[in-house]
């Protein structure tokens, strides 16, 4: 009972069914995961979380109705601080930007291997932001090409702000950050409190999804 307790809660919206079930019988196999719910589509998405319970909701972003994007930004809505790990066969930039925009907390390709999945599940639990290398190159990819505003400084971070919110891009969690900055993770938790508060946003993906767009760090 105790090894469940201790266990990162996962509820899956995904609407393919033998994929659905895979998600299912792999998380539940695996030491450390209990998938609570597996869903086909979002149509009752709040009130599944609000009888699931779940640590991290991992959604597939093309869903017939309400799609995973407009998924998440309901459940943000919500729930400011779920964590949500995208899942798709998309590469599509615009997809991608604007799941990041909506609030996921990272993103996926569904090629991705069983054990890369894993992990990324318990990377976004820890506090981290995952995202395929492709995903990653395509963001990368979106700043270089103007995709974002030019760089904007009217939102008075100061520079050890500046660089944790780069660290925040860059996917790390509050415990790497503070070992990359040498300073304690209660001490990461307060700066990043004046990040969001300087920034007007309520949550890391937010915070993330602003400093992308313009172009902040």
């Amino acid at each position: 009972m105790k090894q469940e307790d201790s266990s990162i809660r996962v509820v899956v919206f995904e609407d393919n069914r033998s994929l659905r079930t895979g998600l299912f019988e792999l998380i539940n196999a695996s030491p450390g995961f209990q998938c609570v719910g597996a869903f086909e589509n979002c149509n009752n998405v709040l009130s599944q979380l609000d009888r699931t319970k779940p640590d991290i909701v991992l959604m597939d972003i093309g869903m017939p109705g309400i799609d995973g994007i407009q998924a998440v930004r309901m459940i943000r809505e919500i729930h400011p601080d779920m964590k949500i790990l995208m899942q798709t066969v998309f590469e599509d930039n615009d997809k991608i930007f604007q799941s990041i925009l909506a609030g996921a907390s990272g993103y996926l390709l569904k090629n991705s291997i069983p054990g890369r999945l894993l992990d990324a599940i318990r990377e976004i639990h820890e506090g981290g932001a995952p995202m395929s290398p492709s995903v990653a190159t395509k963001v990368l990819g979106m700043l270089s090409d103007g995709q974002a505003n030019p760089k904007n400084t009217s939102f008075n971070l100061t520079g050890r702000e500046t660089e944790i919110l780069s660290c925040l891009v860059d996917g790390m969690s509050y415990k790497r950050i503070a070992e990359t900055c040498f300073i304690s993770v209660d001490t990461v938790r307060g700066h990043i409190r004046s990040i969001y508060d300087k920034l007007h946003v309520h949550s890391k993906s937010e915070a993330v999804a602003k400093a992308i767009r313009r172009n902040i760090v």
